[in-house]
């Protein structure tokens, strides 16, 4: 007698867990059962962000790389069943370089966007790159992994919590990454990942009082409703790219101060 196979039911990622919308709602994505995030499942992952942010923005820049690297390697464990659920194995070999790429700038980061500047004066002044926060991301649906790879990665590397919507095209490929970073260190909350519509969710993020920042690049048509919801709260509005890596991917998401300091005698 021939055994039904145990099929995989995908959830939302939020706080470190992999819960079902609590709507109870489903959508389904080639052939598979995916959970249809809800306006309160958006709250609960602002929520669960903003718990996670100080573990991982106070957390050591050369830790936050290992962190990262950490997840790569579990990416690359995992490589036969991310490449099931996007383009194929060249696909999971670019998502994988991608992540060691932004973990190698988690330690040089603030030497490059930072700096010692110089004033007419008996003072010290210093940039310091520093987390804007909540990040909400709207991702690309295509390339399915390396656009989510593309777009969660960079304020990661600058120590921002991030809550990541992806679409039908990418959601299958974002929980199965969602599994990846369960086991790679990273501290609960710090990443959340919900599936669903992102006409529905992105409304509520871009309104979001506790969301500092928005990346619209997976918005679909026309953006100008949520700039004006996330001008309601001064949330620092950016769009990236879809499948590229560049240090300049990393800078939106991060607020620069400026410290000044007395030369001593």
């Amino acid at each position: 007698m021939s055994r039904l196979p145990v099929r995989k039911t995908y959830k939302l990622y939020v706080g470190g867990a992999f819960p079902r919308s609590e709507s109870g709602r489903t959508f389904e994505v080639d052939g598979n059962n995916v959970a249809l995030a809800s306006r309160k499942d958006a709250r609960e992952a602002v929520r669960a962000a903003r718990s996670g942010l100080g573990a991982w923005s106070k957390a050591s820049a050369y830790n936050r790389g290992q962190v990262l690297y950490r997840l790569a390697e579990m990416m690359e464990s995992r490589a036969s069943d991310l490449a099931a659920v996007c383009s194929g194995p060249n696909e999971v070999e670019r998502s994988v370089d991608r992540v060691v790429w932004y973990a190698g700038w988690c330690d040089k980061l603030a030497q490059v966007v930072g700096g010692a500047n110089p004033v007419a004066g008996p003072y010290f002044n210093f940039t310091i790159p520093e987390p804007t926060g909540v990040v909400a991301v709207l991702a690309p649906g295509e390339p399915a992994l390396e656009g989510v790879v593309s777009r969660l990665l960079p304020p990661l590397v600058g120590g921002n919590a991030v809550v990541l919507v992806a679409a039908a095209p990418s959601a299958l490929a974002a929980v199965e990454l969602a599994e990846a970073v369960a086991t790679s260190d990273m501290p609960a909350g710090a990443v959340n990942i919900l599936t669903g519509n992102v006409e529905e969710l992105a409304p509520i993020l871009a309104g979001h009082m506790d969301v500092n920042a928005i990346d619209l690049t997976g918005a679909n048509g026309e953006t100008t409703e949520l700039e004006a919801l996330a001008a309601s709260n001064v949330k620092r509005v950016f769009r990236g790219a879809a499948d590229g890596q560049s240090l300049w991917e990393i800078e939106p998401s991060l607020e620069l101060k400026t410290v000044w300091h007395p030369m001593g005698a």
